[in-house]
């Protein structure tokens, strides 16, 4: 299990046992991640996904507090968790673009400009592995649709841009729950361009199948489980 995935599991122990209840504030960061064993960014990666499936309130300036831990709410926050592993849709749309967005971009490679490459570099430079997951999948989604674009097909591109946006959600919640994802991301989005900027098809169609499938492998091994 991971460090931060323990630490969750440590955090709602304490909800479930009864030691922090509705409405409690956590101990400070410090205090906390001493307790459990675990990083400061360990610690603010379990927060987070705890924050975003509403059990935790982070206020920002003032603390960290349990919520109502209101059935209703929580549900409601849990929905789109339930439709990730439960609507395999998901996975052929990764299928489809694995298929589409490698050919694109090699497109992209033989057609793309400075002016293209330039908001390419200055999306990467953005962002880094302290970026929280809503900025870090802003930036995905652009990286992503500029490159699209730059195939100069603007179908194809269309196309692209809609299956990106119904895979939002799971990007983020891969951001939440997987372990140095977003050093991953980078670290690819990095190949990628250096790929565009060299003006390399192959290298470039290659550097999108290896990105694509990584994210399809996670999230098929997230709704096998």
């Amino acid at each position: 299990m991971a460090v931060t995935e323990q630490a969750i599991s440590t955090i709602k122990a304490m909800i479930v046992s009864g030691e922090l209840r509705a409405g409690d504030r956590l101990p400070p960061e410090k205090e906390l991640s001493e307790r459990l064993g675990v990083s400061r960014n360990s610690l603010r990666e379990a927060v987070k996904s705890l924050e975003f499936i509403r059990v935790l309130d982070v206020r920002r300036g003032d603390g960290t507090f349990v919520t109502s831990l209101d059935p209703e709410q929580l549900l409601e926050a849990m929905s789109f968790v339930v439709d990730l592993h439960g609507d395999r849709s998901i996975l052929e749309i990764f299928e489809v673009r694995r298929v589409l967005e490698p050919h694109a971009a090699a497109l992209a490679a033989t057609r793309i400009g400075e002016e293209e490459l330039v908001s390419l570099a200055a999306s990467l430079a953005a962002v880094d592995e302290s970026t929280d997951v809503d900025r870090m999948v802003a930036h995905d989604l652009e990286f992503h649709r500029i490159i699209s674009d730059a195939s100069g097909n603007a179908y194809l591109a269309r196309l692209l841009d809609s299956m990106s946006g119904s895979t939002a959600r799971a990007r983020i919640w891969r951001g939440i729950t997987q372990e140095g994802s977003a050093g991953r991301t980078l670290s690819e989005h990095a190949a990628i361009l250096r790929a565009l900027q060299n003006h390399d098809a192959e290298m470039t169609r290659a550097a999108l199948v290896v990105h694509i499938g990584g994210i399809e492998s996670w999230l098929r091994q997230a709704v096998e489980q």
